[in-house]
């Protein structure tokens, strides 16, 4: 028995997420459709973190086990058939045992505010824009309260089904990137790679640093919230159409490969 490792890349806008859900139009579901077109039997997918409504993917890795070996060409085979807002970049053969989800000792994400005066209709779906004014200092020194282990318990839902809530973020920071002319401001990218993920983290994340960096709360009482405080003392859940997941153990790849403005 054989392993196949894909890389993969989707815009999320179209999809109720990355599991399969009967009557709704999924990645997983849209994968393994075309795999079994392709293969005769469609197989079961591994993924190395699921996403939600509306969260894009980046070279998100998966895997699925295969009797003998991979088809020649099987991404390309793939491309062909799968609709366009999904592409798998790379299909190869892995090695015995792989698992993309528990051979993942990382994953990366990325979160991107668009902070202008002005609304950027190339952006709609890809970025929250964010026209008021943002603390970028602070912006900062919350993400850097975020690397180490922390308790994440304010950052996912009361009703979960996790049964640990502590997390080691191995790196977290704000990159500023100006927008191309005539468009005012900057792209705001957040990027946080972690052992593992909780529900809705990152983008609670994400609305809870705004609200430090728009002035509604300080950068300590943030800071506070990493030892475990209850969700309802978070800020919002961001939207999901800033977010995107990366390839585990993929913290300087993914920079590397960090979506061109």
């Amino acid at each position: 028995m054989g392993v196949v490792r894909l890389t993969i890349a989707y815009n999320g806008t179209p999809f109720a997420g990355w599991a399969a859900q009967p009557g709704l139009r999924t990645v997983q579901g849209e994968l393994e459709a075309a795999l079994g077109r392709i293969l005769g039997q469609p197989p079961s997918l591994t993924v190395g973190g699921r996403t939600d409504a509306g969260v894009h993917a980046w070279g998100q890795v998966a895997s699925f086990e295969l009797d003998g070996e991979p088809p020649e060409q099987l991404a390309r085979r793939l491309n062909a058939v799968l609709p366009q807002d999904i592409c798998v970049i790379e299909a190869v053969a892995a090695p015995k045992g792989f698992d993309a989800r528990r051979d993942a000792r990382s994953r990366t994400y990325c979160y991107w505010v668009l902070s202008s005066p002005v609304r950027h209709p190339f952006e709609i779906g890809r970025a929250l824009w964010w026209p008021g004014p943002l603390d970028r200092p602070a912006l900062e020194r919350c993400a850097a309260a975020l690397v180490g282990r922390h308790d994440f318990t304010a950052f996912t839902p009361t009703q979960t089904e996790h049964v640990r809530f502590e997390r080691d973020v191995i790196q977290a920071e704000w990159r500023p990137h100006r927008l191309a002319e005539p468009f005012p401001g900057a792209l705001l990218e957040f990027w946080i790679e972690a052992d593992a993920f909780m529900r809705h983290m990152v983008r609670v994340l994400v609305g809870t640093m705004l609200e430090v960096a728009g002035g509604r709360r300080t950068a300590g009482a943030f800071e506070e919230l990493l030892g475990g405080a209850p969700r309802e003392r978070a800020g919002e859940t961001a939207p999901p159409d800033g977010l995107y997941i990366f390839g585990g153990n993929a913290a300087e790849a993914a920079v590397r490969r960090r979506p061109p403005r």
